[in-house]
This record gives C-alpha cells, structure tokens and sequence, in this order.
C-alpha cells in the first residue's frame, strides 16, 4: 500500500472534505445516506454505492493519516 503513502495530504483533505459535503443543497448524500442506514432504508445497490463512493475520499485520509503516524513513530519514514 505505498501508493497510498504517495497520495499528497491537502488534496486528499480537501476532497474529502468536498466527498462529504456534496451535494451542498438540499442535503449532502452522507448525511442521507447514513440517516437511511440508520433508519434501515439502504437497500438499493445505487444508494450503496453512493454511500461507499462519498466515503472514500475520507477512508484513503484517515488510512494515509494512520500510515504517516505509524511511520513517524517507529522512525520509518517513507
């Protein structure tokens, strides 16, 4: 997984931070998606996809995040 360490951290930040919040009106697809998770409503495969597809931006930060740390503390820097 070094292909993740390569990944720069403002623009992975920033595109997460945009996966999150688009759409910005009415509602960001998160937040109904996981309100429909919650709810036990996410059933159809294109709302699946959309809930994976706006959280992983977020996912490759915190794992890149996770790596840079676990880098930094055992003095293996990439």
């Amino acid at each position: 997984m070094k292909w993740i360490d390569k990944i720069p951290l403002i623009p992975l930040s920033i595109a997460s931070i945009f996966m999150m919040a688009a759409p910005f009106v009415p509602e960001p697809h998160l937040v109904e998606k996981i309100g429909m998770l919650m709810a036990g409503e996410l059933s159809k495969p294109i709302d699946i996809f959309d809930l994976f597809w706006h959280l992983t931006p977020l996912t490759l930060l915190l794992i890149r995040l996770y790596r840079l740390n676990a880098n930094k503390s055992t003095g293996t820097g990439s």
